[in-house]
C-alpha cells in the first residue's frame, strides 16, 4: 500500500535529523558514476514567471527510485502564497511500484538545497568568514544561512535585494535570530564587505561583477538552476582559482558554469565536481586569498538521498 506522508510529518522527521552526511554520500556516489540521473525535465512560464523541474533517477543496486516535482513562482509572494511547492514520489527499484508520496510542498528540495550549501562551504570557504554576503531575501536566503551554522561562527550578514520591504522583512527575520544585518541595493557593498557570498535570485542577468570581488572570496551560486538563469558575472568563474559544480553534465547546460564556459572563459576541464572534493576529505583552499566557486544546479542524487532517509524515518 502506497504510504502519503504530509508536510507537517515532514518537518517534524526532519527536525531530529542530521542530513549533511547522507547527501555528501549522495555527491560521491554521483562523482563515482554510481547514480543514473537522466537530463532535467522543465517546464518555463513567462506570465505569471516561474518554473518547474522535474527531476529523477536512481542510485545502482539500491532500494529505490525516486521522481521529484518543484515549481518556483516568483510572483506568489504578492499572493500571500510560498514561492516553491513540489513532491517527491518514491518507487521500489525491484518491483516500479510506488511506495511513498512525500507530500513537502518543496520543503524537501529547500533542505537539500541548503545542505549542498553547507557542504561547499565546508570545502571551500575561508577559514575565517568575516561576513556572508546574500544576495536575495527569500527562503533560500534565509535557509542558506543558518545552515551555515555549523561551518562559521559568522553572526554578519550583508543582504542585497530589490525592494525595501523585502529586506526590511529578512533584516528583520534574520535579527530575531541572532544575526547583525546590514542591507543595501548596492552589490559592490557585498563584494566589498564580505568573503563568503551566497546567491539565490532567480536573476536572468548578472548582479555581482569580477571587477566587484575582493581576493579570498568564496561565492555559493543556486539560483541559476535554468539556462536563461545568470547571478554572475561569466569573468569571475574565469577569475576564480576554484571553480566547483555539483554536477559537472548538468552545469554545462545550465548555471554559472554554463554561461562561463559558452563565452569562452572557462574550459569545461577546469571544474572540479563536488563529490571529489568530498572523497578527498579536505579543505581545497591552499591560500586564503584564493577565490572559490560553487555551482549548484540540484542533482537528482540529492533528492533520492533526502527521499530515502525521510521515508525510512517516517517509517519506523
Amino acid at each position: 500500500m502506497t504510504k502519503v506522508f504530509g508536510i507537517e510529518e515532514i518537518r517534524a522527521a526532519t527536525a531530529s535529523m542530521d542530513l549533511t552526511s547522507v547527501m555528501e554520500a549522495g555527491f560521491v556516489a554521483y562523482s563515482d558514476g554510481k547514480v543514473v540521473v537522466p537530463p532535467v525535465g522543465e517546464l518555463l512560464f513567462e506570465e505569471p514567471p516561474g518554473d518547474t523541474h522535474i527531476k529523477y533517477g536512481y542510485i545502482r543496486d539500491d532500494r529505490v527510485f525516486v521522481i521529484k516535482i518543484a515549481s518556483g513562482f516568483y510572483g506568489n509572494a504578492a499572493l500571500g502564497l510560498p514561492s516553491s511547492s513540489g513532491l517527491m514520489l518514491v518507487f521500489s527499484q525491484k518491483t516500479g511500484f510506488l511506495e511513498s508520496v512525500l507530500l513537502d510542498e518543496g520543503y524537501l528540495t529547500n533542505v537539500r538545497t541548503a545542505l549542498a550549501g553547507r557542504i561547499a562551504a565546508r570545502y571551500l570557504a575561508p577559514k575565517v568568514v568575516k561576513a556572508i554576503g546574500v544576495f536575495g531575501t527569500g527562503t533560500m536566503a534565509r535557509m542558506q544561512v543558518t545552515y551555515l551554522s555549523t561551518e562559521t561562527d559568522c553572526q554578519n550578514i550583508v543582504a542585497w535585494g530589490r525592494s525595501d520591504d523585502s529586506l526590511r522583512r529578512y533584516c528583520d527575520d534574520m535579527a530575531a535570530l541572532g544575526y547583525h544585518v546590514t542591507t543595501t541595493r548596492d552589490a559592490r557593498e557585498v563584494a566589498e564587505a564580505c568573503n563568503l557570498i551566497i546567491m539565490t535570485t532567480p536573476s536572468t542577468k548578472p548582479l555581482l561583477m569580477a571587477s566587484q570581488l575582493q581576493p579570498g572570496t568564496h561565492i555559493t551560486a543556486m539560483g541559476s538552476d535554468t539556462p536563461e538563469k545568470q547571478e554572475l558575472d561569466s569573468l569571475i568563474l574565469a577569475r576564480a582559482d576554484i571553480v566547483v559544480a555539483d554536477s559537472l553534465e548538468q552545469c554545462l547546460s545550465r548555471g554559472e558554469i554554463f554561461h562561463a564556459v559558452r563565452a569562452g572563459h572557462i574550459a569545461a576541464a577546469q571544474v572540479r565536481e563536488l563529490g571529489g572534493l568530498i572523497r578527498a576529505g579536505t579543505r581545497v583552499r591552499t591560500s586564503q586569498d584564493q577565490i572559490t566557486v560553487a555551482d549548484l544546479t540540484g542533482v537528482a542524487v540529492q533528492d533520492i538521498q533526502i527521499a530515502k532517509a525521510v521515508c525510512e524515518r517516517l517509517s519506523s
